[in-house]
């Protein structure tokens, strides 16, 4: 114990270091003190960056779809699934990105997921009166976002403290089993929400459409979303 302590002093002390020795004048506050308060002082500002939207998933969604909100999507674009182009879906599972999409790719120095410019250390606002950085092509922001939409189980502790760890559904103590889910099923999003336009879709991969439920709960939303699918299916032959 006493010797990885010892380590992890020494550790922080050669990052700290080089910490400040590359710190610009200007940075993002809360990064710093993020980074002095981490058992593992990030050693550059860029890594400082990236800790901090890990570690605030919550955070980086919010300025992620604020920021896609600045602008919008190509003329020419509409939301759909794989058709041999890189960059489209495969699935409805998959955020709507215009700007993954190939033919619509802006270049480096635009970020990918919400097409606005990108500066040093990833960060998405212009404190040191710089162009954009052209080597980059993602906000930090916007990746810890994206990991949160595509993967949003893995941040379950997160949206658990949000609401204040009850289920969504019956409104019981959140159990050890508790389950992320979407309170409008992403079926439901390509079915009847699909031209709703991009970027107003990404709030139903974002944290306004997510809630934890505990499993029992979970099992009956999807039975119902289930039977439901059937039905409009079973409907829509019968037209046929």
């Amino acid at each position: 114990m006493a010797t990885a302590s010892l380590w992890r002093a020494q550790r922080n002390a050669k990052a700290l270091a080089r910490l400040n020795h590359s710190l610009p004048q200007s940075f993002p506050q809360m990064v710093l003190a993020h980074a002095l308060a981490r058992p593992l002082v990030p050693p550059t500002p860029r890594r400082a960056v990236e800790s901090y939207w890990r570690h605030h998933p919550v955070r980086a969604d919010k300025l992620a779809r604020a920021l896609a909100h600045h602008g919008r999507a190509p003329d020419e674009w509409v939301w759909q699934l794989e058709n041999g182009t890189k960059g489209v879906p495969a699935s409805f599972r998959r955020p709507p990105a215009p700007f993954r999409d190939r033919a619509h790719d802006p270049g480096p120095g635009i970020c990918c997921v919400c097409g606005q410019p990108i500066f040093r250390y990833g960060w998405h606002r212009d404190l040191w009166n710089e162009a954009p950085n052209r080597r980059a092509t993602w906000h930090a922001c916007c990746v810890a976002a994206w990991n949160l939409w595509t993967a949003p189980s893995d941040y379950i502790k997160h949206l658990k403290k949000l609401q204040n760890r009850r289920c969504a559904v019956t409104g019981a103590r959140l159990l050890t089993a508790a389950e992320v889910d979407h309170r409008v099923p992403l079926f439901k999003v390509w079915r009847d929400h699909r031209d709703a336009g991009w970027p107003a879709l990404l709030s139903f991969w974002g944290v306004p459409n997510l809630q934890v439920i505990n499993r029992a709960a979970h099992v009956a939303k999807c039975a119902a979303e289930t039977g439901e699918r059937a039905a409009v299916l079973a409907n829509s032959t019968a037209v046929e």
